[in-house]
């Protein structure tokens, strides 16, 4: 269902206040770049410091700005589930195309209460799911037998991986199917993922590098691996710098350079810092989104 470069967008801050105009252009800027589909409100969207209203206002931004042109996978994850069906309900309201669900975080429950978790949402809204397990944030970690058991649902559609197993992908393909979505959550590993029968990922860096992170995907669909390699080996550096400190704080600074948005982001994050503005800059320079003169100029 789901395939290529999907980028997991920022929320762009004004003024402490969400900018709605920024998003709006940020959404239109992405697909314009051949960007598959959109994420809004995920971990890289700040949703755990948004408020309710925002959430859903968020998701619906996107929705409208995005005119049906790529699916619209929007964040509806909580660690309560009446609050993740609260989120789903508005984003199936909203236009929503499917609904990306993080394992829940910090109260640990065990595998079959992830299963009654997935499979409360899967039957409370009629709108896809991906599954987005990420031990390293929310400390459970769903595994390959779970996953083929919740995977027998029908509108559980497929995985945002961010295990950093690059043996899962391929275990994940052999236990839940051939048309389950397997997504890497992790731009450094997103083309070792589709060598592993993944189908693609959902992505920080693609905020900043649409066009090159749509190309490498694109590359590897054509079977031109070494064209998608050679953009791999290039966007290495960025990815690299984009999570030199806690994610969105590095990106929304490399999305402030563009103009995209400004560098906003709300405690407890707090803006990069001063050695993480210099990698950023220059794992931009080196992609050549940022040239030198305007990098200089910035400082």
């Amino acid at each position: 269902m789901f395939k290529g470069s999907i980028t997991a967008l920022i929320t762009p801050f004004k003024n402490g206040k969400v900018d709605r105009d920024a998003f709006a252009r940020l959404v239109d800027w992405q697909i314009k770049e051949g960007t598959s589909a959109l994420v809004p409100v995920g971990t890289t969207g700040e949703s755990p410091t948004l408020s309710h209203e925002e959430h859903k206002a968020v998701v619906e931004i996107c929705v409208e700005a995005a005119k049906k042109r790529v699916p619209v996978i929007a964040g509806t994850g909580s660690n309560c589930t009446a609050e993740a069906i609260d989120f789903a309900k508005h984003a199936k309201k909203a236009g929503a195309d499917a609904q990306l669900v993080v394992t829940p975080y910090y109260n640990k429950p065990t595998q079959e209460g992830l299963y009654q978790h997935y499979k409360a949402l899967h039957d409370a809204v009629e709108l896809p799911i991906v599954i987005y397990n990420i031990p390293p944030r929310s400390v459970i970690d769903m595994t390959v037998e779970t996953m083929a058991r919740i995977a027998k649902l029908p509108r559980i559609v497929g995985v945002k991986d961010a295990t950093g197993d690059l043996t899962r992908p391929l275990k994940t393909r052999l236990a839940c199917g051939p048309k389950f979505a397997i997504l890497s959550g992790d731009d450094g590993v997103a083309l070792a993922t589709r060598a592993q029968s993944g189908d693609g990922c959902i992505s920080v860096t693609s905020n900043v590098a649409p066009r090159l992170c749509a190309d490498m995907h694109k590359a590897w669909e054509k079977g031109d691996f070494a064209a998608a390699r050679k953009i791999n080996e290039l966007l290495m550096p960025l990815h690299e710098a984009l999570f030199v400190e806690t994610s969105p704080a590095p990106v929304k600074f490399a999305a402030s350079l563009l103009g995209l948005a400004t560098a906003e982001v709300r405690l407890p994050m707090v803006h990069a810092s001063e050695n993480a503005q210099k990698r950023v800059r220059a794992a931009m320079e080196h992609v050549g989104l940022l040239p030198a003169k305007k990098a200089a100029a910035a400082e």
